[in-house]
């Protein structure tokens, strides 16, 4: 039985790592490299301070973009990207520094509070909301 149980378990993880989908996803992120997020990030900024500015966007204390105003064209759909992005940066610094993601994201979110411009939405560590 033991064996029986065993020899379905290795099927299973046969079946799940030869899978195309998770063949695309483990090839994507050895392939992603801190120069190509960098570079994204850059691109993406000029978007993000303009919706920052209109109030559409805020920082939150966990280090991520929040859609404060979901009325603002492609809001959510940037906020997303540069949240995909912020949390791979996030995660490579962790296992550098032997913390979490977590601890990592809290961290720049006390930077980003400090270094925002007057006027954008930035979330406290008690999860109040104020314009900087």
């Amino acid at each position: 039985m033991k064996t029986l149980f065993r020899t379905a378990l290795i099927a299973i993880a046969l079946i799940l790592t030869a899978s195309p989908a998770s063949t695309m996803l483990r090839a994507q992120a050895q392939s992603e490299s801190p120069a190509a997020i960098k570079a994204r990030m850059t691109q993406r900024l000029p978007q993000i301070d303009k919706l920052k500015e209109s109030g559409a966007l805020g920082e939150n204390n966990l280090g991520y973009l929040e859609v404060r105003d979901a009325d603002q064209n492609d809001a959510a759909a940037i906020a997303a990207a540069e949240n995909a992005d912020r949390k791979a940066v996030y995660q490579i610094i962790a296992t550098q520094q032997k913390m979490s993601a977590e601890e990592v994201g809290k961290a720049r979110a006390q930077q980003i509070a400090q270094l925002s411009r007057p006027g954008v939405w930035i979330q406290n560590a008690q999860g109040v909301w104020a314009k900087k």
